[in-house]
């Protein structure tokens, strides 16, 4: 618990204010100088009586947000203010209007850009965290410095999450993990890429993430035992060859461990490649390319390479900006170790990622360079279009800051830079949009392809039209760039929307015929009945009879027995109050009264709850509540699905936790892989049936080669279980992999 001393604070205050300008002052004017130490009066003054939910001085984050982007980051003076200033707007009693009078307009546009819209709990509306991010990236094409300063924020409420409840920080990791961790990654901020990861993981999935954390305490001696007896020879030989160098190594994130354990379907032991040798090489910058492959050509020749773990990212850098050369080499100790090559140059932006370009390129600090640029126009094209809402914006975002990519070319050479898993039809729209609406197959090296081929770099594409071609709704299922989706979406739109007026006249008709009043209210039903987005998607359907009389029928029939029907299939006990509230209105009713109840106590009937299909979670996995229309989808924490879900729709989170001494079995699946021989099928259904004393659902096997495939299916009570069971079913001789599915 936090004890308030107002002399002990006032000392951090001011020790972590000199902390800050030791970095802030390198280089600045006398009127930049002056310029932060009045945006610390500011600050402090404005946030004088403010706390913390930890219970510490609010001016405790501003001073740490200022110090990440100075000291981590190597910003200038104005962002160092700007940082200070970040919350003053949101939460005292100062306006933009005062920042620009005391500071300068490019200080309170930068402020602007980082204030907080104004959170709305409203359950029936859009996700307002999409919302918020859009207008967040609005600002991006103003002034770089607004996301690199956001980036900061991000990362000091991450490492300070830990005062937040349950819920908050399911939220906020979630929507750290799926925009601002790939955001920082495109942006080439590999540290704060790292740490943001790790930090969601560990709120996401802790279970897994303590487990990691404390296998890596358990290896630390002897992993720096292995890599100071790796290094020696290395160093010695790079010395007599005169570079000069350091020497250093690092542990890969506890996220990307973790990716390697579940998609490997290893344990940790097994991992090779925990840790990656750097060596950085101290060299001018018109040599250090040269210097690289120098030093590589030596650790060739030294050791023995895994061929298919070389990559070159100096010939072509990443899209991020990363340069450096990465080789796996055999050690004398018969472990694989990877090795990264680069220059102190490449090693800064590698760490500082866009902030280091300007230290290196003739490029205004808040400006984009020449890649940067070209990859923001693709950014203004997504907030240009009008009709894309902030769900859609945020999923094409996302998808428009993937990091691999390919290179194709058209006919006369031209080079397209796609995403990697980019279409016929993808290229088709990059090149032009009517050239995408007309496409209808392509000629890729001379073979002709579908729309949906899946190109691979050095590709040569020619698109092939027609007149008659027009876009789909099968078509958004294999485009992966924006530009593509938009104007699929776009045309598709415009396509149903010429129905519109047909498609209501025959929906009158089908409500005459069956003797019900057309009105908007009774439409509204039947869209909402129907789950349909919208009336165009109404009456389109309509039109080419997708929606007919039984769905009619159906809607309100169900209607008329409205109250027996609800009766049977509402959970909630009937009361004065809620007797005419629909269920989703009852659920959202209980969660504004009590945010924080625990859907999976004693008294779980007071909530409807199914368990999502996707995780399939068990009593003891870490859990979280979703809600969906009628019910509660209880998922796992880590789960792809949730993270997505709650990333865009905080609102929807809902505190969770199973019931205890509860008697019930799950289905669970687990995936196995070994060698196939006799009698194997029969002791592992001994082990599940006997010793286990499980139900087995399912059991379907394939063998090729003298290798199996598994997948089964048995019920079990929870997740300890689970494991012992997977644990039993590695022993046995033959198995390879055993994972939970």
């Amino acid at each position: 618990m936090y004890i308030v001393d107002e002399d002990v604070e006032r000392l951090e205050i001011l020790s972590r204010y000199k902390k800050l300008i030791s970095t802030a002052f390198n280089g600045a004017t006398k009127e930049e100088k002056l310029m932060i130490r009045k945006a610390f009066t500011v600050a402090r003054n404005a946030h004088a009586q403010a706390r913390r939910r930890t219970g510490e001085p609010y001016i405790y984050h501003p001073l740490e947000v200022a110090r990440i982007a100075s000291e981590d980051l190597g910003l200038g003076p104005i962002a160092v203010v700007c940082a200070l200033l970040h919350d003053v707007v949101e939460d005292t009693e100062y306006t933009l209007e005062d920042l620009e009078n005391i500071f300068n307009k490019k200080v309170a546009q930068i402020v602007d850009g980082l204030t907080k819209i104004q959170d709305i709990f409203d359950y029936d509306t859009q996700s307002i965290q999409s919302e918020n991010f859009r207008k967040l990236i609005l600002t991006l094409a103003d002034d770089v410095r607004v996301i690199l300063l956001k980036l900061c924020d991000r990362l000091h409420n991450m490492r300070t999450l830990d005062s937040m409840p349950e819920k908050k920080q399911l939220k906020i990791a979630s929507e750290t993990q799926f925009l601002y961790v790939p955001l920082a990654h495109r942006l080439g901020l590999h540290k704060f890429k790292s740490e943001l990861e790790d930090l969601a993981t560990k709120y996401i999935n802790p279970k897994a993430y303590n487990s990691i954390i404390e296998k890596l305490k358990d290896t630390e001696e002897d992993r720096k035992n292995f890599i100071a007896d790796f290094s020696k020879p290395i160093e010695a030989k790079l010395k007599e060859k005169g570079y000069n160098f350091t020497l250093s190594y690092r542990v890969k994130s506890i996220t990307s461990i973790l990716g390697k354990i579940e998609k490997k379907s290893v344990k940790f032991e097994e991992i090779y490649d925990i840790f990656a040798i750097r060596i950085i090489l101290n060299v001018p910058q018109e040599v250090e390319k040269e210097a690289c492959f120098g030093v590589y050509s030596i650790i060739s020749s030294m050791y023995e390479q895994r061929k298919d773990r070389f990559r070159d990212w100096l010939t072509k850098p990443k899209s991020n900006g990363y340069e450096a050369l990465h080789t796996t080499v055999m050690s004398k100790q018969g472990k694989w170790v990877e090795i990264q090559v680069r220059s102190s140059r490449m090693d800064e932006i590698a760490e500082k990622g866009l902030a280091a370009h300007y230290k290196y390129k003739e490029v205004e600090e808040g400006e984009m360079d020449e890649s940067m640029d070209s990859w923001l126009s693709k950014i203004r094209d997504l907030l240009d279009n009008p009709s894309t809402s902030a769900i859609d914006f945020v999923n094409d975002f996302k998808m428009n800051i993937v990091t691999e990519e390919i290179t194709v070319f058209t006919p006369k050479g031209k080079s397209i830079t796609l995403p990697f898993g980019s279409s016929v039809l993808d290229f088709a729209f990059n090149i032009d949009v009517n050239l995408g609406l007309s496409c209808i197959g392509a000629k890729v090296n001379y073979k002709v392809v579908p729309i949906d081929y899946k190109l691979h770099s050095a590709d040569q594409v020619e698109i092939i039209t027609s007149s008659i071609a027009h876009p789909e709704d099968e078509w958004l299922k294999f485009v992966r760039t924006p530009k593509a989706i938009q104007e699929i979406r776009k045309s598709i739109e415009a396509y149903k929307s010429s129905f519109y007026s047909v498609g209501e006249d025959k929906l009158k008709e089908l409500f005459e015929q069956e003797k019900i009043i057309y009105s908007k209210e009774n439409v509204e039903q039947l869209r909402t009945y129907l789950d349909i987005d919208n009336l165009t998607d109404l009456f389109y359907k309509v039109f080419n009879g997708n929606v007919s009389a039984p769905s009619v029928q159906s809607c309100f029939s169900k209607d008329q027995k409205n109250s027996s029907w609800i009766f049977l299939r509402n959970p909630f006990k009937a009361n004065k109050e809620n007797k005419n509230l629909s269920l989703k209105e009852q659920i959202q009713e209980q969660i504004q009264e009590n945010p924080e109840k625990l859907l999976m106590n004693q008294d779980i009937d007071s909530l409807p709850y199914v368990t999502a299909k996707c995780c399939n979670p068990l009593p003891g996995d870490d859990i979280v509540g979703l809600i969906r229309d009628g019910s509660i989808e209880v998922h796992r924490t880590s789960c792809k699905c949730a993270v997505d879900e709650m990333s865009k729709f905080g609102h929807h989170i809902i505190k969770a936790k199973w019931r205890e001494n509860e008697k019930i079995t799950f289905l669970a699946g687990i995936k196995i892989r070994g060698i196939d021989r006799k009698g194997l099928l029969q002791e592992m259904s001994r082990v599940i049936s006997e010793v286990w004393n499980l139900n087995m659902r399912s059991l379907a096997m394939e063998s090729s080669e003298g290798i199996f495939e598994g997948t089964m299916m048995v019920y079990i009570s929870n997740t300890d279980s689970l494991i012992h069971l997977m644990e039993n079913i590695k022993k046995i001789d033959g198995i390879e992999s055993v994972k939970r599915m």
